[in-house]
C-alpha cells in the first residue's frame, strides 16, 4: 500500500487535543480567561494544580467525559483524528473501545536528558502525577516514536505510522 501524506493534510485529519475541552470547560466553570491557560505562562501555571484536581473529579464521575467532548468539537467531521494528548489509560480504553480497529495508538519518548535541553523543568506533584504519566505503564502501544534528535530513526517512525493509515480519497 502506498500512502500518501495529503491523508494527513487539513481537508482530511484534525488534531483534537484533550486539554483543550478540559480547559474551555475549566474556565467556563470558575470564570476564567480560556486563552491564558493555553499558554506557558505564570496565569495557567497559578490554576494548574486546581485544574487537575477537577478534572480528575470530572473523569471520577465519567472517564470517557473529555475524550466526547473533544471529539463533539471542532474537526470531528474529518476522516482522521489525531488525538493529541491522551494522558490516560481510561482515555486510550474510551477510543479502542469505541471506534476499534480504528485507533493506532502512538506513543512520544525522549530521554530525559532531551527533554531538559528543550526546556523540560520538573515540577514535583504535577509532572509525576497521572495527568502527566498514566500511560507510562500499562499500554500496549501500536508504535513508539523515539524524538532524541535521530533525524533517520523519526522519519522511521513516521513511515511506519504512515503505512497503516487506509487512503481516504
Amino acid at each position: 500500500m502506498v500512502v500518501s501524506l495529503t491523508n494527513l493534510g487539513p481537508n482530511k485529519c484534525a488534531i483534537l487535543p484533550l486539554s483543550g475541552p478540559l480547559k474551555k470547560q475549566y474556565a467556563k466553570d470558575h470564570n476564567l480567561d480560556f486563552d491564558r491557560l493555553l499558554d506557558a505562562t505564570e496565569y495557567k501555571e497559578h490554576y494548574r494544580q486546581d485544574m487537575i484536581q477537577w478534572g480528575e473529579e470530572k473523569r471520577n464521575q465519567d472517564p470517557g467525559y473529555f475524550c466526547r467532548l473533544a471529539t463533539e468539537g471542532e474537526g470531528s467531521e474529518k476522516d482522521i483524528w489525531i488525538i493529541s494528548d491522551a494522558r490516560r489509560l481510561s482515555d486510550v480504553v474510551y477510543f479502542r473501545d469505541k471506534y476499534k480497529e480504528d485507533v493506532i495508538t502512538i506513543r512520544v519518548e525522549a530521554d530525559l536528558s532531551v527533554r531538559q535541553q528543550r526546556g523540560f523543568v520538573f515540577t514535583e506533584g504535577i509532572d509525576d502525577a497521572e495527568s502527566e504519566c498514566g500511560l507510562d505503564s500499562g499500554c500496549n502501544w501500536d508504535i513508539v516514536i523515539y524524538n532524541n534528535n535521530n533525524q533517520e530513526k523519526l522519519e522511521d517512525s513516521i513511515s511506519k505510522i504512515l503505512k497503516r493509515i487506509p487512503s481516504t480519497s
